[in-house]
């Protein structure tokens, strides 16, 4: 399906079907469970109707729709006000990215189809002292045979994991070496989030979310047949993930941005600001950016599919979506004025809620997730452009 034709079907079928099974009253949820519950309901329901995982290839059920149909689906959901499946896009996104190009055909037999059940991943990448610089990771991996057969004994800590709290498991990075490069020694394992020595606690944001996580792992058994790729080797495989945050996540969060402009258009008429030039000329300037954004976006999955992709491709467009996701924000509070500033925060809201400062606030974490725009920058103008590298800091 690739004609104005068939994706004006796409696009009427969809509006339809979300017209009768769409979830009313979701931004009521006020509790953890209720909300967890709520997000599982409807990433099934909107597998059943053959919208939840475009983005996989075929035969899975959904999938290998063209870019152009995909964008008319995150355009749509994000026109029906549906809730994101913020549970869901690490599995339906890092994990099967992950597990698609880097692991056996037996961990995709298990974990694929696990997840088109409902199972939710989380990410332990990062840790306090290895940020930006994941290769950094501290969290020692020690391999040995226990009554369970080979298994890698896991202690140490990991930070800033989303969602985590719900998470049925996990996309580990551990060291396994400490001689040699940094990369050299890291390893990349799938772990059950309910093993022993697991603990998760949620930390507090300031406007109420309890979106990221801190990860305690005291001696977690990770049987060897987890480990995604060779011993040593999980920095390679950590791209696979990594890309899909930076590239795959960002395409469907720009098109469902741009199928939520609507809220400033409302925002417009309500405030009666329909005739100010000023705001007329920022709301036109910012649909130019989004469009510009999901062009970005287009292009790198184009790239991708056809095996052509380029070191930093993913990191244009994930720095491209931040700065205009701020800008989308900033616009929303800077029309509704002080009645939008002081507005509560919409706990387990997505990034386009029309609650502009909880909004605003959360677009700031966009310039560090997944990689910090400084890192993206650089990854841009060392890999790509092949400019000198950053210098190293001075050490006294």
């Amino acid at each position: 399906m690739s004609d104005d034709t068939d994706l004006a079907r796409l696009r009427s079928e969809l509006r339809a079907w979300l017209a009768e099974n769409a979830p009313r009253g979701w931004r009521a949820v006020s509790n953890h469970a209720a909300f967890a519950e709520a997000q599982r309901g409807w990433f099934l329901k909107l597998l059943e109707g053959g919208y939840a995982i475009p983005h996989w290839p075929a035969p899975w059920p959904g999938g290998g729709r063209t870019l152009a149909e995909q964008r008319v689906i995150y355009e749509e959901l994000a026109r029906a006000d549906t809730p994101r499946l913020l549970l869901s896009f690490v599995s339906t996104y890092h994990a099967a990215a992950t597990l698609m190009e880097c692991a056996s055909d037996a961990q995709r037999a298990r974990y694929l189809p696990a997840i088109l059940k409902g199972e939710f991943w989380c990410q332990g990448f990062s840790e306090p002292g290895a940020g930006s610089d994941l290769a950094a990771l501290k969290c020692k991996a020690v391999r040995e045979t226990r009554s369970g057969g080979d298994v890698y004994v896991v202690s140490g800590q990991k930070i800033w994991s989303t969602m985590a709290q719900y998470a049925d498991r996990c996309l580990l990075l551990v060291r396994t070496a400490s001689d040699g490069p940094k990369q050299a020694g890291i390893t990349f394992l799938l772990m059950d989030m309910k093993a022993r020595g697991v603990t998760v606690r949620p930390i507090e944001q300031i406007q109420g979310d309890e979106e990221f996580c801190e990860i305690f792992l005291d001696e977690v058994e990770v049987p060897v047949a987890d480990r995604v790729g060779e011993e040593g080797a999980g920095w390679a495989v950590a791209q696979a993930t990594l890309a899909s945050e930076r590239g795959l996540t960002l395409m469907e969060l720009s098109y469902r941005m741009r199928g939520a402009l609507w809220r400033v258009s409302d925002l417009i008429q309500a405030q009666g600001k329909a005739e100010d030039v000023a705001v007329l000329r920022a709301f036109g300037a910012l649909i130019g950016r989004v469009d510009s954004a999901c062009a970005l976006a287009d292009r790198y999955l184009d790239r991708r599919m056809a095996g052509e992709e380029r070191v930093g491709d993913a990191s244009l467009v994930k720095l491209t979506y931040s700065r205009v996701l701020r800008e989308y924000a900033r616009l929303g509070v800077s029309i509704g004025g002080l009645a939008e500033q002081l507005r509560a925060p919409i706990t387990f809201g997505d990034l386009n809620t029309g609650n502009w400062m909880a909004d605003y606030m959360n677009s700031y974490a966009w310039t560090i997730a997944g990689g910090s725009d400084e890192v993206q920058r650089n990854i841009i103008a060392e890999r790509m452009l092949e400019m000198p590298r950053e210098p190293k800091g001075w050490v006294a």
